[in-house]
């Protein structure tokens, strides 16, 4: 745990062991002069006080002042059990140890985090600058709710926080970056809680009720329970009171229920007492700020997919044929549509569809790449911008790949399937735990659009999460076979999950897909199991070499399209050089 203590601290614990000490003696003990201590005082008014004498030769005293303690936000309670695993975080700047630990008897490990510990002192002294510099660096609320103004905003406001904390309080340059980094958490975010919201192996925090421990979803250990309480139901309120005002949103007994999204892309859920009977609540669906990628989910580690099936993907992404992405919540539809579309070939126009900003992209497809999110009517119900008006919106943008975050309804599935129909590369998610129940869901009320419809899409694709184990699978691809006069649509699974294995195995050649990649591009067979087993190679080379960074990636696909013979002659070199 870092410690940040300063000469404020030794003016504090000396006027406490002291009860009533003059400015001088205590300017000796501390190291400096009575006017700095004086000043030091009065900044500290909220629990000390300065006494000047009637008699003129006499020096002032300073004596505590019985003062009431600022009500507690956020509560870290000393973490215990078995470790685990433990690693640092620092967010803006401001150093966090995480500890997991796994403690007898309890039925969930504990997230454990140790923010910097300020010295009573230094505390106070910041908690004056903070609400100067709320005052003093006042900001439009259309200019932080701007991403791309924003983050400009926070850096001037953290260079002018340690500017004003370097010549208010008596810190080192290294202490001025962390109290920075503390105020512009207070003003700027959502204090102590962003220590969590800066750990990137965190996906979900959940605030249940006051006085019970924060709840988070870990990457690798799944649920945790966390050594943070927020005593007050009301700071819970607070928090969600907030978050809606930076989006123009409100929560209130009228209004009980908020759905928000952050600048940062986080998904925000609120709900207040007694809509939610135990407590207020706050959910964070966080955003991936290193997003999942291909290579990761062909690691051991997690093994999510096989270099076999990723250089399928691979070839169905940059032969433009469409896929639909399906599965359970939380089992990683979003991130594996995101590592998919990395294989898009660079300078092509793609335009993204969401409710709530996920999908990430690698640099080399950001100059053309149009992102396109929902919106809620006001309370009039007007303004509203549905998924349905974005997707037509998106037909007139002459997009060559169009990304849809998810298909609940029958009138978007009628589109996205005509903009399959009308030429178009599209790749979206839904809800279905098979490649079977997606030809139900699809074809079957509500939705049901005729199969002719359906098969313009060639590939499904459905991912898999076993909550007892933690894992995240994906369970099957199939192709999309149309259908004739004497039979109906039909499905040709490719590969399929074992999990009495934990392996993938192929199950079919494919048939649909490499008749349409003969038919428009004149690949033979043996030219498209080449071609797979080229991208194959690349894919244990990348993972091999662990190039597994969005933006990395991304450049080998760039180099891949432009220089492949000097890409592949380094891979079969085996140097990592090749990827620069």
């Amino acid at each position: 745990m870092v410690e940040v203590r300063t000469q404020v601290d030794a003016l504090l614990e000396a006027v406490g062991k002291g009860g009533t000490v003059d400015s001088g003696r205590l300017a000796k003990q501390i190291g400096t002069d009575a006017k700095t201590v004086e000043g030091w005082v009065r900044r500290l008014g909220d629990i000390l006080e300065v006494d000047y004498s009637v008699n003129i030769l006499k020096k002032p005293t300073v004596r505590e002042r019985e003062a009431k303690k600022a009500p507690t936000v956020t509560v870290f309670s000393e973490p215990e059990g078995r470790l685990i695993e433990s690693y640092a975080v620092s967010t803006d700047g401001v150093p966090t140890d995480v500890k997991i630990l796994d403690k007898t008897g309890d039925v969930m490990r504990t997230y454990g985090v140790s923010p910097p510990k300020l010295g009573d002192g230094t505390a106070t002294l910041l908690n004056q600058v903070v609400r100067e510099l709320a005052v003093k660096v006042s900001t439009k609320t259309e200019e932080v709710s701007d991403p791309k103004k924003a983050g400009d905003i926070k850096a001037k406001f953290k260079e002018e926080a340690r500017k004003t904390i370097l010549a208010e309080i008596p810190v080192t340059e290294q202490q001025a970056d962390i109290l920075s980094g503390i105020a512009l958490h207070r003003v700027y975010g959502l204090g102590e809680l962003e220590v969590i919201l800066g750990d990137d192996m965190i996906e979900e925090i959940c605030i249940n009720a006051a006085r019970t421990p924060i709840i988070v979803y870990h990457r690798k250990h799944g649920w945790l329970k966390t050594n943070i309480t927020i005593p007050e139901e009301k700071n819970i309120f607070d928090y969600a009171s907030q978050i809606g005002m930076k989006v123009g949103k409100d929560i209130t007994n009228l209004n009980p229920i908020m759905d928000a999204r952050l600048i940062t892309g986080d998904r925000v859920a609120a709900s207040v007492f007694p809509i939610s009977v135990q407590g207020n609540t706050v959910t964070i669906r966080k955003f991936a700020r290193d997003p999942w990628t291909i290579v990761d989910f062909m690691s051991p580690e997690y093994n999510t997919v096989s270099p076999e099936i990723a250089a399928f993907l691979w070839l169905c992404i940059q032969y433009e044929l469409s896929i639909m992405v399906a599965g359970g919540t939380a089992s990683g539809k979003t991130s594996m549509l995101n590592s998919m579309c990395a294989f898009i070939p660079p300078g092509q126009r793609v335009i993204s569809i969401e409710e709530t900003r996920e999908i990430q992209l690698p640099n080399h497809l950001s100059l053309n790449w149009l992102q396109l999110t929902t919106r809620d009517p006001n309370p009039d119900g007007h303004g509203g911008v549905s998924m349905l008006d974005l997707i037509i919106s998106a037909l007139r943008m002459r997009p060559d790949r169009i990304i849809v975050g998810e298909i609940r309804s029958r009138s978007e599935a009628e589109v996205l399937f005509e903009a399959m129909h009308t030429g178009h590369s599209v790749y979206s998610t839904m809800h279905a735990d098979t490649c079977m129940h997606v030809k139900r869901r699809v074809t079957e009320p509500p939705i049901q659009i005729p199969e002719a419809e359906l098969e313009s899409l060639q590939v499904i694709l459905t991912q898999y999460r076993d909550r007892m184990h933690g894992i995240r699978r994906t369970f099957e691809i199939a192709e999309v076979i149309p259908g004739t006069t004497e039979r109906r649509l039909e499905l040709n699974y490719l590969y399929r999950w074992r999990v009495k294995t934990d392996s993938f195995d192929s199950i079919n050649k494919s048939t649909r897909v490499y008749n349409d990649l003969n038919l428009y591009t004149g690949m033979t067979v043996k030219e498209i199991e080449q071609d797979l087993k080229e991208k194959q190679t690349i894919l244990e080379w990348l993972l091999e070499n662990r190039i597994n960074k969005m933006n990395d990636i991304g450049r080998v696909m760039t180099l891949y399209h432009t220089q492949r013979e000097e890409l592949l002659e380094s891979v079969k070199a085996g140097k990592k050089g090749g990827a620069g």
